[in-house]
């Protein structure tokens, strides 16, 4: 059989059509009383899995020599945990003029998550860029984010968000616990792993589509649907493409300001512009409980965007007379090098994480 492959000049990703068409099941049927615990209960396992799988696909060789690129790091680390949510708490002003105020809790929400891994890794690795400083950055950051997303969300979201030591619990045990089990258990189940990993990639999607409907679903059984208004989804969506294009700038400019290297300032633009779609959503429920539908709405569309625009960036870079000279301080990445480093992390899907 033909495998059939979605048109190149179609600009929505299909995962995106199949999250929409997850919200339009959760508003038709949604779940309720027993169904919803039992949604709950099925999405908070999917997702621990899915954190598992992740820890299963890091290599610890890479992580650990990773680290020796600690500026790189620190660089992305602080694009996403200090100047997004700078930035979010400056869109504080556009209330109530172009924002309501649970729209606005959940852009300041996304500011406060951390990095992609996956999406990251590929776009680097397009744009023929550092493509294992993209893994270690991306991961360094999901794990940070763990313990940091909470504890910024108490200080910056108030009563918005139900931050407790409880609730920081619940996050690690659903995401450090189960991608440190991963880690622990990779020396025997690495191999399988990577072999099967677009078999394996569909617990990924599954996994977010399953927490999606789940928030949407409380959602809906709570009413609070009446609240959104179609011009303040347009002002969102305005709000959110001057946030990433803000970003895209500041990671460029400023890592070349730093005097990175091109491979460098590349991994640095991808991982430190980028939202995680699969972390940020079971922190949502967590924090806000039945009100997890509108804080993770600006997440799903800022995740669409960023991989539209990314997208086209990652392929104008790879067309840069730069990436075949090795100008780059860090020195050229091979095609092999990268194509490997990719295996090793996660394939080069863009439309997860």
């Amino acid at each position: 059989m033909k495998r059939l492959h979605w048109p190149r000049w179609m600009p929505i990703d299909p995962y995106i059509l199949l999250l929409l068409g997850t919200v339009g099941i959760a508003a038709l049927l949604p779940a309720r009383g027993t169904a919803a615990d039992v949604a709950s209960g099925a999405s908070t396992a999917a997702i621990a899995f899915l954190f598992f799988l992740y820890g299963a696909r890091l290599s610890t060789r890479e992580a650990l020599d990773g680290l020796r690129h600690w500026r790189l790091h620190v660089t992305v680390l602080a694009c996403t945990f200090v100047v997004f949510p700078l930035l979010g708490l400056a869109a504080r002003g556009l209330v109530p003029v172009i924002l309501t105020d649970p729209l606005y809790q959940g852009l300041l929400f996304l500011t406060l998550v951390p990095s992609t891994i996956q999406s990251s890794i590929a776009f680097t690795s397009m744009a023929r860029g550092n493509v294992p400083a993209a893994i270690c950055a991306g991961s360094f950051s999901s794990l940070v984010g763990i313990v940091v997303t909470p504890l910024l969300a108490a200080a910056v979201l108030g009563g918005s968000a139900g931050f407790s030591a409880d609730s920081v619990v619940k996050i690690v045990l659903q995401l450090l616990v189960p991608f440190a089990a991963g880690q622990l258990l990779r020396r025997w189940i690495g191999g399988f792993v990577t072999r099967h990993r677009k078999v394996l990639g569909l617990v990924d999607r599954g996994s977010i589509l399953l927490v999606v409907y789940t928030a949407f679903s409380a959602g809906m059984v709570q009413g609070i649907w009446h609240q959104v208004q179609p011009v303040r989804l347009a002002g969102l969506l305005a709000v959110e493409a001057v946030l990433l294009a803000v970003m895209l700038a500041l990671t460029w400019y400023g890592a070349k300001a730093l005097r990175f290297g091109r491979a460098d300032r590349i991994a640095i633009q991808f991982a430190g512009s980028k939202k995680s779609l699969a972390a940020g959503l079971p922190m949502a429920s967590v924090l806000f409980g039945a009100h997890a539908s509108l804080a993770v709405l600006p997440l799903m569309l800022f995740h669409q965007m960023q991989l539209m625009v990314c997208a086209v960036i990652a392929k104008r870079r790879s067309l840069d007379p730069e990436a075949e000279d090795g100008s780059d301080g860090a020195g050229p990445v091979s095609g092999r090098e990268s194509a490997a480093a990719t295996r090793t992390a996660v394939g080069t899907a863009t439309r997860r994480g």
